[in-house]
């Protein structure tokens, strides 16, 4: 026998800012191991995953992106640029004209792929890497928990019973848990649901049963019950490796001059001891001008310090609102490393969308959650930092619909309920017991650390 050459791991994240980022960092543990490490993207993607990883020993294959497909833009090659996200599905759904150039490109690579670990959406990688007798992994950016309740839901169909999108439903496995129609977005809570979101995922479901598995951005100690069940009774196998975000803590090279004003204002608060609230909505969440205008009224009467991410559009609507509030906050515009403003020692809070990863980065920075969530499986989310692992308070709409109208009060009482109040400490406990738990998990020795190099010697021992 010959030597055995060393792994070589294909990644291929979808195009999406929160879907790319936790597949960089796993790539960068794969390189601490002395792992090759390809990763494929479109050229439009290209230039920022290089700057984001500063690894000159990590590929970046680029791929066109298909041209002139019907539904989507021209020339949109992430889903942060697309229009509004009813394009989503056909956006996702036209990557599939990828796979002939997918293959070429894997046949041409001159150290062969051990296994390909693409996003849960590219499911036709599934195809190529079983055409080259590689096990494919995919990449699932949601929590187990939210997975599990998806899954079950199509299964045991328990809101069957229900008569209102708002009337409260259990499952069998979980019975302290209450959910409602309203916690899934549509149309999976639907009675029937379909349409074409539901046929891009059953399609993406067949993928999954046939992969070698799903890695997920969650570490064991933080979703135990769900991480056992999930691989007892659901599956394909899951494998928790993260916080993927504590692989590489600081990422001070990906930060332009810009930013500065931001840190240097924090420190300023830090300076004043004046604790500030961190509030920001992702990249996707469509929020109605009347939404945010009460969210802003909220923050405002609120007499809290904050930092308020945003993109300038959402600022159209609220006229003279910066200049009211500029002695004890700052309006940020251009994108932020919110890694680091959530490891600034100022921040105290977090008001959040709940999206998967906002809430693992929150947990890593020991910082608890105020949960305004408003899509995908956002609510689900929500439920799990403040009814489960007890991370979070929640700003509730008052007609009692998760999918209700939030009003300026609700917002100022928990805004300051989270930064000054008994549960708001609570909640910080918890989320520094977790935090510590998660930098434990990926140590050497950790669970994920042990999970990753399990999964590498699975992903060696499965190709053929």
């Amino acid at each position: 026998m010959g030597t055995v050459a060393s792994p070589h791991f294909v990644i291929f994240p979808f195009m999406s800012h929160g879907h790319t980022i936790p597949l960089l960092h796993l790539a960068t543990l794969l390189r601490h191991r002395f792992i090759t490490v390809t990763i494929f993207t479109t050229p439009v993607n290209a230039p920022s995953i290089s700057d984001f990883l500063q690894d000159a020993s990590i590929s970046v294959i680029e791929l066109p992106f298909p041209k002139d497909v019907h539904d989507i833009p021209p020339n949109v090659e992430n889903t942060e640029k697309l229009p509004s996200m009813s394009y989503f599905y056909p956006f996702a759904r036209a990557t599939k004209l990828m796979q002939p150039l997918f293959e070429q490109a894997l046949s041409a690579l001159q150290h062969p792929p051990t296994c390909v670990i693409s996003d849960a959406f590219l499911g036709w990688t599934q195809e190529s890497a079983q055409k080259f007798g590689i096990p494919r992994y995919f990449f699932f950016g949601m929590s187990v928990f939210a997975t599990t309740m998806y899954q079950l839901i199509g299964i045991e169909r328990p809101h069957a019973e229900t008569i209102s999108a708002d009337e409260s439903f259990t499952f069998s496995s979980f019975p302290w848990l209450k959910f409602t129609r309203n916690d899934f977005e549509p149309p999976f809570g639907d009675l029937e649901p379909k349409g074409l979101a539901v046929d891009f995922m059953m399609e993406q479901a067949i993928s999954f049963s046939k992969s070698s598995g799903m890695i997920i951005n969650t570490f064991y100690k933080l979703e135990p019950r769900f991480a056992d069940y999930f691989n007892k009774h659901l599956g394909p196998k899951s494998w928790c490796v993260g916080p993927l975000c504590l692989a590489k803590r600081a990422m001070t090279a990906t930060l332009s001059q810009t930013d500065e004003t931001w840190m240097q204002w924090l420190n300023n608060k830090l300076t004043e001891k004046q604790p500030v609230m961190y509030v920001a909505f992702g990249t996707q969440a469509e929020v109605s001008a009347e939404q945010i205008q009460e969210i802003a009224k909220g923050l405002e009467a609120s007499n809290t310090c904050f930092i308020w991410v945003t993109r300038q559009n959402v600022l159209e609507n609220l006229q003279g609102f910066e200049n009211r509030v500029k002695n004890r906050a700052l309006i940020v515009k251009e994108w932020v490393d919110q890694n680091q403003v959530l490891n600034h020692k100022s921040i105290k809070g977090f008001l959040s969308h709940c999206g998967w990863n906002s809430v693992v980065e929150s947990i890593c920075a020991k910082v608890p959650i105020l949960a305004l969530p408003f899509m995908a499986e956002q609510h689900l989310n929500a439920r799990m930092v403040t009814e489960e692992i007890g991370v979070g308070l929640r700003i509730m709409p008052r007609n009692g619909s998760v999918r209700g109208f939030v009003e300026a009060e609700e917002v100022e009482k928990m805004v300051r309920e989270l930064m000054e109040g008994e549960k708001g400490e609570m909640v910080r406990k918890k989320a520094k017991e977790l935090g510590e738990n998660a930098e434990e998990a990926m140590k050497e020795g950790g669970s994920s650390w042990s999970t990753l190099g399990l999964l590498i010697d699975d992903a060696c021992a499965r190709k053929l």
